[in-house]
């Protein structure tokens, strides 16, 4: 298994500074994001197993950061760890429990993007039509990374105006959980079969200030996908 690498730590990063503490604090925090990246963009299927050395090699990072990103990534059940072999995987995700996934996202984002309305700039509506842009380009192309990695985009850049951390870090953990499973729904329909989003209808209610309408286009967007992933789960 291979990924790109991190190249972001200078030579002898995890000896300099005072006493070091800074600079391991910074690689952990930085490898837990990578990998917390790789599974929302579903680079590590579900079910698969790889061990700590191999996540370590294809970053390009020692052990020790990976180790303390993997307990990070097990306590929020993105990842588990087999006993029988002590190798890492994406546990396996049930129809009732990517319905509660569902009941849960539909309940955060919508009220973090509410959240968001009071925040929102010029600028960072300019930013979300870039994003979208970005998306749909990937689309018809039939880029899964590009479009994965611009959806997370625009949904976190509002998300992250709603200064609500606790529903953030929930938003982002629920991301973690469901993120590997659309790879699963790119496999069963390909990209060009998606059916439209709701980003559109979201930038309109953005740029006029309706609240109301924010919360309820956001709803729509996160059932209309998580309905299509429990459609890729029955058959998969």
């Amino acid at each position: 298994m291979t990924f790109p690498a991190l190249n972001v730590f200078p030579p002898n990063a995890l000896s300099t500074g005072v006493d070091g503490r800074d600079e391991d604090a910074s690689v952990h925090d930085q490898v837990y994001e990578a990998l917390a990246n790789l599974l929302i963009q579903g680079q590590i299927p579900p079910g698969k197993s790889v061990s700590l050395r191999t996540l370590a090699s294809g970053l390009g990072v020692s052990p020790m950061p990976v180790r303390e990103a993997v307990r990070r990534l097990i306590a929020q059940k993105a990842l588990e760890l087999q006993p029988s072999n002590k190798r890492l995987r994406v546990p396996s995700l049930s129809e009732d429990r990517l319905k509660q996934l569902m009941m849960a996202r539909q309940w955060v984002e919508p009220e973090l993007a509410f959240r968001a309305v009071a925040a929102m700039t010029r600028d960072t509506i300019a930013e979300l039509k870039a994003d979208d842009q970005r998306l749909m380009a990937a689309l018809g192309k039939g880029d899964v990374d590009g479009y994965m990695q611009a959806n997370h985009a625009f949904h976190f850049r509002i998300y992250r105006l709603a200064q609500a951390d606790l529903f953030l870090d929930m938003a982002k953990t629920l991301w973690l959980q469901s993120g590997p499973f659309m790879r699963v729904v790119f496999g069963r329909l390909g990209t060009v079969q998606l059916p439209q989003d709701h980003h559109q209808e979201l930038i309109r209610a953005f740029e006029t200030g309706d609240a109301a309408a924010v919360r309820q286009h956001m709803s729509d967007d996160v059932h209309e996908g998580m309905e299509l992933m429990l459609e890729a789960l029955r058959a998969y």
